[in-house]
């Protein structure tokens, strides 16, 4: 019994912004590559800090972007496969993205099917990768559900300084209205803390209050990713963690995430092998 190969794609989401979203996205990606897999990254927030960050630093400059691809979706015209996608010398694909996207959330609206454009979009790319994640815009509007429709999983970067449950409650509600809606199969990857600072009594207190409040439902990943001035650096170098600062605690943390990653989905595959033997 050969189970096709069909990429696993996760969305990065949480619509509040400077959760690290972005960063965990690229860093995660690039982590997943190093072991091997096939990477597509799409950025699917109109402010393109995915695309700037991975070295294209003039987004709106780009000739093909999802909006590009989507548009096309919604006018059902044919996408060639490939077409838009950048390669970033590190071994991942990106699908960027620009301005044109938030013209295009509103455009949705009227569209049929309008939770599944991105979805067909990703529909040939599913073929070719064995990850594609979404770096979504930090809001719950149309791309952001979009991206949920799109995806297996949602990964949720909560940054560890204050405690933004309310946030996360009503995050956690669209998951669940997507899924019962539109995407029965959306799970939750799991809450990863970014920005931790575990030196203080602080910090260790909102990473304690983020477990006990969703560790009994959802998995809180148990490596967090810590404060770091260089991580936050990269930004602006067109490189991940991994090319950037590799010996540090960042680029540690992500290889330990997408390590973690990796060894969920095998255990689903697994999981999944045997209900259908």
């Amino acid at each position: 019994m050969k189970i096709s190969k069909k990429a696993t794609t996760i969305a990065v989401i949480n619509q509040k912004g400077g959760t690290g979203k972005t960063t965990t996205c690229e860093n995660l990606g690039v982590g997943l590559a190093m072991e091997g897999k096939k990477v597509l990254l799409v950025d699917a927030d109109p402010q393109g800090s995915l695309t700037v960050s991975m070295g294209w630093q003039d987004p709106d400059a780009l000739p093909t972007t999802l909006s590009t691809l989507m548009q096309k979706a919604m006018n059902d015209q044919c996408i060639p496969p490939g077409e838009g996608i950048l390669h970033h010398a590190e071994g991942v694909d990106l699908i960027p993205a620009n301005i044109e996207l938030a013209g295009l959330e509103v455009a949705l609206v009227n569209t049929m099917s309008r939770e599944k454009v991105m979805k067909q979009v990703l529909e040939s790319a599913k073929r070719e990768y064995d990850y594609i994640l979404i770096d979504c815009t930090p809001s719950l509007g149309m791309l952001t559900v979009n991206a949920l429709a799109a995806a297996d999983s949602a990964l949720i970067p909560v940054q560890a300084q204050y405690l933004s449950a309310k946030g996360l409650e009503q995050l956690l509600q669209t998951v669940q209205k997507v899924r019962r809606q539109i995407n029965p199969k959306l799970k939750i990857e799991g809450i990863l803390l970014t920005m931790t600072d575990s030196r203080t009594i602080y910090g260790q207190q909102i990473s304690n209050l983020i477990r006990q409040a969703y560790g009994k439902h959802l998995k809180v990943f148990d490596q967090t990713i810590p404060r770091s001035v260089r991580a936050a650096e990269t930004s602006t170098t067109g490189k991940s963690i991994f090319q950037y600062d590799p010996k540090g605690k960042v680029a540690e943390a992500y290889h330990s995430i997408a390590k973690g990653v990796l060894a969920d989905a095998e255990k689903r595959l697994k999981r999944q092998f045997e209900q259908l033997r």
